[in-house]
């Protein structure tokens, strides 16, 4: 499957003024082609569809990565608290009860949009310290009311999203779920058990997969990084749950991302870098794996 990750489903959550959206039909016939082509080659369609939350508003990293200002074309952020992730970002505004009502129908509008678009896959971004993980996590959602306190009110707009998605994606295509497992901050973040809180929950509200990722809420949080240092998340979530699961995080050779599968840690190994710094990977992954796969006609003079 390729996926076009961090889609944004309003223009006020791109994380950057770049960013791709799914927020209108100009950009659903942008991605017409681009699906088709995916599938012409035999590749699944999938996109992520993501609101960027407190983290809005900020420069492209080969730029800078700066906050973006309003005189400059940015925007204040939204998110379940005025609590800025970190001293140079944006202070958000926090929503309201109706405005977080209209943030599920944007998930909702952007899933028909990617339907019309021609992709095959959603993957509804929880993650990483964006809107929705916002939500789930204590260190940023800090609301009084029904959408913040006890993990059920924190799971309350997540759980929304997935819902209303899953009415109206087709039952024969299937969504998926990516989350931050843990935010690194065991004492008083979340953490692997409040995963597989939601995970349960996820389940009954017709998810597919989850997409076992970390992090993102701490500006400066403590992880121990090594090869595969996310796949446990991946493994005790479908576990303890029996859902699949993604494996992601320093997964760089084949020969990794066969053991984790043989195993039994994931049923799926999701990889991003790897392909950014060897756009062949597929090709050299299947010669170290001893797969004859088709090759592109233009370079099978070089098979």
């Amino acid at each position: 499957m390729v996926t076009v990750e961090a889609t944004a489903v309003r223009d006020t959550g791109r994380i950057s003024p770049g960013d791709l959206g799914i927020y209108n039909e100009k950009q659903v016939e942008a991605f017409r082609p681009i699906t088709q082509f995916i599938r012409e080659h035999g590749a699944i369609a999938g996109i992520q569809l993501a609101h960027a939350g407190r983290k809005a508003s900020m420069g492209a990293p080969w730029q800078g990565g700066k906050r973006v200002e309003i005189s400059d074309g940015g925007w204040i952020p939204e998110a379940p608290s005025a609590i800025p992730f970190a001293p140079h970002y944006h202070t958000p505004k926090e929503l309201s009860i109706a405005e977080i009502d209209d943030i599920v129908d944007d998930f909702v509008n952007a899933a028909k949009r990617a339907l019309e678009a021609g992709f095959q896959v959603i993957e509804i971004h929880m993650a990483h310290g964006y809107l929705l993980n916002e939500f789930l996590s204590p260190l940023s959602n800090h609301r009084k009311d029904e959408y913040g306190g006890p993990i059920e009110n924190r799971m309350r707009l997540p759980l929304s999203v997935a819902k209303a998605v899953r009415e109206v994606w087709p039952t024969e295509l299937p969504i998926l779920v990516r989350i931050s497992a843990t935010d690194w901050a065991p004492e008083e973040g979340w953490d692997l058990d409040q995963s597989l809180v939601l995970t349960r929950a996820l389940i009954k509200a017709g998810i597919d997969m989850i997409d076992c990722s970390s992090g993102g809420t701490l500006e400066h949080p403590v992880i121990p990084l090594g090869p595969g240092y996310q796949v446990p998340f991946a493994e005790r979530i479908r576990k303890d749950t029996g859902i699949p699961t993604s494996a992601v995080g320093l997964i760089v050779n084949a020969a990794q991302a066969e053991a984790i599968l043989r195993e039994g840690k994931a049923d799926v190994v999701s990889m991003a870098r790897e392909f950014l710094r060897d756009p062949y990977f597929p090709l050299h992954a299947a010669k170290e794996l001893g797969v004859d796969v088709p090759w592109p006609a233009q370079y099978l003079r070089a098979k």
